[in-house]
């Protein structure tokens, strides 16, 4: 190639143009951009011109190539026809001084043109860049880990570490930070072995060693920033700065297992004291606690060892405080300590943490005792009704799957509790009641206490159902009589709604009872009792009675129970017709008023008739009304039941008039005395005509109970044949009108037995039919 031309020296011109001759491999030169020289350029060499700084390398134009396998920058040229062609070749000169800002080149003497590469070669670096730089960076970093003055501001350090990851550098960089941040922090570590005996000083240097690592590597980091984004991030396996050095640090605290037992230890020893009520300090804990977890040996030295230790603590605790703790205080005592390792787990321990250790000390302090919890104290605390404990023990033991043995152990306490008084004869009046009472109780801590478990419910009823029934018949039959006694007058000091609350509380009972057929038969009876004599203490009360009964069994169980209602208002209507009659008006004997149930046999109990011999009175009273209902309703016919009456009498004693309520055998034999100041028993017998032992009954009433309206000869509380009676003059009572204990109302013991083998014998005509063919 030739020599360029260049302009005239007197021209100055900031820019200069270069023209190559024609030749059949060359193409026109683009125009030359002036750049910068790096200060690592060297001077022109042979074959090569400069130019404003910019090395044109002759050899490469020629063969438009790279040498030297360096990354060169190539400006092609431009295509001949964009550019002016000039008249002459010898005008180029011209051309240049005219125009400053384009050159125009001479056109080639051929056809073919070929681009012009230009390569701009890399500066090189100074002699001993890189170590002069890494020289700086070794002094800061070891001042940072010595904890003095940095020589430079972080700004220079900053820019020396980017200048190396610049020139390709990174790698060598890297190693050598990470060789000299494992001197120093092997010193470190080296430096704790043999250090202070007190667990609670060597954990507070330990403390103290990691804190000064944590900000120095953040230091070293920030110089370094460059060389985690420039190369650690493009290189794979290899980590950051930061995790580079927490590498470093976890390796030589394994290369020191000294140091690494007595940092877990005295970790495992400062929770010890804390469980045992001293105080600690937390953030020291909590701060080593976080290095085991930066360095990743938290789940391996430290949680494996801490999950041993409090196994073994709470194993301990457990059997010593079952020994000597209550099961109230015990079951607190477990719910505290779960608590205060749900806090420990939120101050400093791994949130992982929390599942495994909340389950070791479930199952050491109660998975382990649940049996004899449950045999210590489940019984005292259902005795004493103690809700909160027992919710803290169902709690509790929902907590370790324990459910189902505790429902066992519902399930025994009811059936041997109740059992004790269902079996005993003695307390049949006390039954109902401790039902009652102990089924409230039951449901109150099935509310409170097991949280509505529905199993639990089901546990409840299973077992009632099986306790009311271990006497078959009986306690059906105390249940209705029961209540009788709350449905019967004479109930004082109980409100409506009070009564309504007992009845449904019965009738929960009643759907345990599995003899409900006895319960209708004795709930008839009663009912007929209470009706006939008017002894009901509220009619109301009896109709919601009813109508409970037949939502509970339907209509059929309680289609009797109706009949008798509507038998005694149509007996209302009946005796209102026959006081209108032209019979009651002109035939009635003056001075008794009677009134007459007219009964329907099929709803009301059977009773075995009794004879009596009735005054006259009566007797016209009961023909004149038979007269009457029959010219009224053909075809049927009259029974009288004597047994079921009663009347008013009154009585004209030396001390004051009363009115005396008893019954019609009662009255029968009062009326004796009318005409006679003393009989004997065979004489009251002759003239009545009652059955003896009714008779027996009646004049025991009369003579030997509360209101002694006779006396008897001699005396004494029974009847004997030889017995005397007399009308007792001296009889005072404070009130005017008197009820003599209507022994009526009081269920014998055969008719006890009688109502009973009805039952039995009705029940043999409940035969199932099965279909011959299926």
């Amino acid at each position: 190639m030739s020599q360029p031309h260049a302009a005239p020296a007197a021209s100055k011109r900031p820019f200069s143009s270069t023209t190559a001759s024609p030749s059949p491999t060359s193409s026109p030169a683009p125009p030359l951009m002036k750049k910068a020289k790096h200060p690592a350029a060297s001077s022109s060499s042979a074959g090569t011109t400069e130019k404003n700084g910019i090395h044109l390398d002759a050899a490469a134009a020629a063969s438009g190539g790279r040498t030297n396998g360096e990354e060169d920058t190539e400006m092609a040229l431009a295509d001949q026809d964009e550019l002016p062609t000039p008249s002459a070749p010898g005008s180029a000169g011209v051309a240049a001084n005219l125009f400053r800002k384009k050159a125009t080149l001479p056109q080639p003497s051929t056809s073919s043109r070929k681009p012009l590469r230009i390569k701009i070669g890399q500066p090189k670096l100074p002699k001993n860049f890189e170590e002069d730089t890494w020289a700086i960076l070794k002094d800061a970093i070891t001042a940072i880990f010595l904890k003095k003055k940095l020589s430079c501001d972080v700004e220079k350090l900053y820019q020396a570490a980017g200048d190396l990851c610049l020139h390709k550098l990174g790698a060598s960089l890297y190693e050598r930070i990470k060789k000299e941040c494992e001197i120093h922090i092997a010193e470190k570590i080296s430096a704790l072995v043999g250090q202070s005996p007190d667990l609670v000083v060597f954990l507070s240097l330990i403390q103290r060693t990691w804190q000064d690592f944590c900000d120095q590597m953040l230091i070293i980091r920030g110089i370094a920033l460059l060389l985690d984004v420039k190369y650690v991030k493009n290189v794979a396996n290899i980590c950051s700065v930061w995790d580079m050095g927490l590498q470093l640090f976890r390796k030589h605290l394994s290369l020191s297992p000294e140091i690494e037992h007595k940092t877990v230890t005295g970790l495992l020893r400062l929770i010890e004291s804390e469980r045992l009520g001293e105080a600690i300090d937390r953030t020291l804990l909590s701060h080593l606690l976080k290095m085991f977890t930066a360095l990743g040996m938290y789940s391996e030295s430290f949680e494996k060892p801490f999950l041993e230790c409090t196994s073994e603590f709470y194993a301990t605790e457990g059997v010593k405080y079952m020994q000597q703790s209550d099961i109230p205080d015990y079951l607190k005592h477990v719910e505290s300590r779960l608590q205060e390792e749900h806090e420990r787990c939120i101050l400093y321990l791994e949130a992982n943490t929390r599942k495994p250790l909340i389950a070791t000390t479930e199952k050491q302090l109660l998975e382990r005792h649940t049996s004899a919890i449950i045999e210590k104290g489940f019984t005292m605390l259902m005795d004493a009704n103690r809700i909160n404990d027992l919710s803290r023990m169902y709690n509790l033991f929902q907590r370790v799957n324990a459910v189902e043995l505790l429902k066992l152990a519902l399930s025994s306490y009811i059936r041997a509790t109740g059992q004790g008084i269902i079996m005993d004869e003695e307390k049949d009046k006390e039954l109902v009641p401790f039902l009652l009472e102990f089924k409230a109780s039951l449901d109150k801590i099935l509310e409170e206490s097991f949280a509505k478990n529905e199993a639990f419910s089901n546990t409840i009823k299973d077992s009632f159902e099986h306790l009311i029934n271990l006497r078959q018949n009986r306690p059906a039959e105390l249940i209705a009589k029961f209540l009788d006694e709350k449905l019967r007058a004479g109930n004082k000091g109980t409100s409506e709604e009070e009564l309504e609350g007992i009845l449904d509380k019965v009738l929960v009972l009643f759907r345990f009872i599995q003899g409900k057929d006895v319960f209708e038969a004795f709930y008839k009876k009663d009912l007929a009792k209470r009706l006939l004599l008017g002894k009901s203490a509220s009619i109301d009360a009896e109709k919601s009675m009813i109508t409970k009964l037949k939502t509970e069994c339907g209509s059929q169980f309680t289609n009797k129970l109706e009949g008798m209602f509507k038998d005694i208002e149509l007996s209302k209507e009946i005796n209102d017709s026959f006081r209108q009659s032209s019979q009651a008006r002109t035939k009635l004997p003056s001075g008794i008023e009677m009134s007459v149930h007219v009964l329907t046999t099929g709803y009301w109990p059977t009773y075995p008739p009794m004879d009596v011999k009735l005054p006259h009175e009566l007797n016209v009273y009961q023909d004149i009304f038979k007269e009457f209902y029959l010219s009224k309703y053909s075809g049927r016919r009259l029974m009288w039941q004597n047994s079921l009456g009663h009347c008013v009498l009154k009585a004209d004693f030396p001390k004051g008039k009363k009115e005396l309520a008893v019954s019609l055998f009662q009255s029968v034999v009062l009326m004796l005395f009318n005409d006679a100041q003393k009989l004997s028993f065979l004489d009251i017998k002759d003239s009545t005509g009652i059955e003896d032992k009714e008779l027996r009954r009646t004049l025991q009433s009369l003579a030997c109970g509360k209101v002694r309206v006779l006396q008897k000869i001699p005396k004494g509380r029974d009847v004997e044949d030889k017995d005397e009676f007399v009308f007792n003059e001296e009889f005072s009572a404070p009130l005017y009108r008197i009820k003599v204990n209507a022994i009526q109302m009081k269920e014998t013991v055969e008719e006890n037995t009688s109502t009973t083998e009805r039952v039995f014998q009705d029940r043999q005509y409940q035969v199932s039919m099965r279909p011959l063919f299926e």
